[in-house]
């Protein structure tokens, strides 16, 4: 299964026997004699390359699923869960990971130094199972799946601006008022906007960006200094929200709060790094009045 793994994760037999320190004619036959046991062709081979077929695709799941499981029991067998020790990958959006993950993690990685971290902090959802991560913050609905969620707190969407701004253009009474305003948005996309609000139904408006940023630091910037509004997650802004340099509109007009949640995906036998920073981040994060 360890052989059978490595292939599909380099995507060649040569390159496993390198991996895995061992000649290509035995990766080679250890492929064959696991597809004879399990009765189906795991790989479609080339003289080029190696592609896995349905049934590898389903069977390389269950093999890192019981591979993780052998793993853990002989870390538990050996006494490895009683101090962290080892790599640990945290993920979550860029801003928030900067922002609310990253002073957690430096403060785990100070408190056990046998700990070595990875912060993937990237603007897309991430596959925890695929990329190797053993922590995500996610904001937003989770879909169903085998990973524990632990909720640690929420954010808003709010649309805001300076107090210069709202003294010299008046403040939005209602979603329709946004139409004359100067709106900051942070996308790259060309097309209009529709932002979404709550109340019975839901209602939608479109909106026509004077200013378009490719990112969310770059919409903050430009409300900071005055120019404009913007539609932000209340917790890129929070700060700036509780020093009164930003200010919300139109709050009686947002969606319901996003919840923000912890996910791992090894349960209750979760190692003691995980386990122990898990319990720090849920700790920390639910304390934090900026997201809850």
């Amino acid at each position: 299964m360890k052989i059978f793994v490595t292939a599909a994760d380099v995507g060649g037999f040569a390159g496993a026997a390198r991996q895995l320190h061992m000649s290509p004619p035995a990766v080679t036959r250890a492929i064959a004699m696991l597809e004879d046991h399990v009765g189906a062709r795991l790989f479609v081979r080339t003289t080029r390359m190696i592609k896995l077929t349905e049934a590898g695709q389903r069977y390389l799941a269950d093999c890192r699923r019981i591979l993780a499981e052998i793993a853990d029991a002989e870390a538990a067998a050996a006494g490895r869960y009683a101090t962290p020790s080892g790599s640990l990958v945290v993920t979550a959006s860029m801003l928030f990971g900067e922002m609310y993950v990253l002073p957690i993690l430096l403060d785990y990685l100070d408190a056990y130094p046998a700990v070595i971290g990875h912060a993937l902090f990237v603007d897309r959802v991430t596959n925890i199972v695929e990329e190797g991560i053993d922590v995500a913050v996610r904001i937003g609905n989770l879909p169903d799946s085998s990973l524990r969620a632990i909720r640690v707190g929420s954010v808003r969407r709010v649309i805001c601006g300076t107090p210069a701004y709202f003294d010299i253009h008046g403040r939005p009474t209602q979603p329709g008022d946004l139409a004359s305003h100067r709106i900051v948005a942070a996308t790259a996309s060309a097309s209009a906007l529709e932002w979404r609000f709550g109340g019975p139904g839901g209602r939608s408006v479109k909106i026509e960006p004077r200013l378009r940023c490719q990112t969310n630091e770059g919409a903050i910037a430009a409300v900071l200094a005055g120019w404009g509004l913007s539609r932000l997650l209340s917790y890129q802004i929070a700060p700036a929200l509780a020093a009164g340099t930003l200010q919300t509109v139109l709050a009686a007009d947002e969606e319901p709060p996003l919840p923000i949640h912890i996910v791992h995906h090894q349960g209750r036998r979760a190692s003691a790094t995980v386990r122990s920073f898990v319990d720090l981040a849920v700790d920390r994060l639910r304390a934090n009045p900026l997201i809850n």
